[in-house]
Formats: C-alpha cells, sequence, structure tokens
C-alpha cells in the first residue's frame, strides 16, 4: 500500500496552534474548554475555536485512524477526522460523547450552516473513522475493526480553495478532551463503491 502523507511531526494546523503529541504512529491531541466547530441551523453564534491538525491533499484518497477519547467524558467532547475549507465550509466525522451518556459516530457538512446527523452507537472505547475524496465528492465511514467499513454520508462542500483535511479533538461543553488516533492510513486512491464495506 503506498502513502504518501507527510509524517506526523510535518502536519499543519487549520486554524491556529493547539496541543499535539506524537509517539511513533500515534498522534494525540487535547482541546482545550469550549472549542468546537458549528454553524448552527437554528441561528446561533457561529463556533470555530477547535483547530485540526493535517496537510492539503491532492487527488483522490482514503485517510482513517483508530479514534478512543482518554478519562471521563462530557457531552459532545469527541475525536475527530475533518476536512476544512473555510468558516462557511467544512465537516467532520466525530467519536462523540451524546447527552444521553453513549458513545456514538455523529457526523456534521456545513455549507453555510451545519447540517448535523447521529449515526451508529459505539460498542467499546473505540472507533475506526475514515473520510475519502471521491472526484467532487466526499464520503465518511465507521468501523468497529478497520477492515469492514459502515457508510454514514457522501455530500459535497461548496467552499473553493485549498482543502485542509487531519484530525480534531473537541470539548464544547466539558474543560478538556484528549482525542488519540493510532492505526493511521492513507491510501492516495480513489474508492470505488460507497456502500459494500470496502
Amino acid at each position: 500500500m503506498s502513502t504518501t502523507m507527510p509524517a506526523l511531526t510535518d502536519l499543519e494546523w487549520s486554524r491556529g496552534p493547539g496541543e499535539a503529541a506524537v509517539d511513533g504512529g500515534t498522534l494525540t491531541l487535547t482541546a482545550a474548554a469550549g472549542t468546537d466547530w458549528t454553524n448552527d441551523a437554528g441561528g446561533a453564534e457561529p463556533q470555530h475555536r477547535a483547530t485540526s491538525l493535517g496537510f492539503v491533499p491532492e487527488g483522490d484518497f482514503r485517510l482513517s485512524a483508530r479514534v478512543r477519547v482518554e478519562g471521563e467524558r462530557t457531552t459532545f467532547d469527541a475525536g475527530v477526522l475533518a476536512v476544512w475549507i473555510d468558516e462557511a465550509h467544512w465537516a467532520k466525522i466525530c467519536f462523540e460523547w451524546s447527552p444521553q451518556g453513549t458513545a456514538m459516530v455523529v457526523s456534521v457538512v456545513t455549507n453555510d450552516f451545519s447540517d448535523d446527523v447521529n449515526s451508529t452507537d459505539v460498542d467499546g472505547d473505540s472507533v475506526f473513522l475514515r473520510v475519502s475524496r471521491v472526484g467532487p465528492a466526499w464520503a465518511f465511514h465507521s468501523s468497529s475493526d478497520g477492515a469492514e467499513w459502515r457508510f454514514v454520508r457522501v455530500f459535497r462542500l461548496a467552499g473553493e480553495g485549498p482543502v485542509h483535511v487531519g484530525f480534531l479533538a473537541q470539548a464544547p461543553m466539558g474543560e478538556s478532551c484528549t482525542a488519540v488516533f493510532d492505526e493511521i492510513a492513507f491510501v492516495p486512491e480513489t474508492l470505488d463503491e460507497l456502500r459494500d464495506g470496502s
């Protein structure tokens, strides 16, 4: 499997510096209190205090990682794979803690306003997340084992300009959130089928 993803130590922040640590192939991000990305569909003030650590890939690709969150969790905290163009055009797939006290896969797609969708419950303390670029479209998937992938959604982002793809931790309601990403894989190839588990 070929890979052209930069080394974890060469990644850049999308929206100002954050807190990160690298240990071999494991990336740990720690979010400060009150950090999130949201363009509330109901018209509340947008929030873009979080920052993602990533790179600007070319062409079609798949980026995946196993994600877990350390310590006690608070509502909406998450480890995230994120796609960022600008404040009006971005998307994220999250391993998030729900208001009901359960771990879930949640995705948000923002073209001016955010379309927020709960996906599957997660049984365990980690989940694999994946973001793929397929021509003009993007796709999100999740997996319990990193081998068989469950389709979450396909979408487009209307913004123009460089697209920054990478990793994010968010703590909208809590004092902090530490997200750990490992088994990170970057495949610079097109995902042929979105819904067959591949």
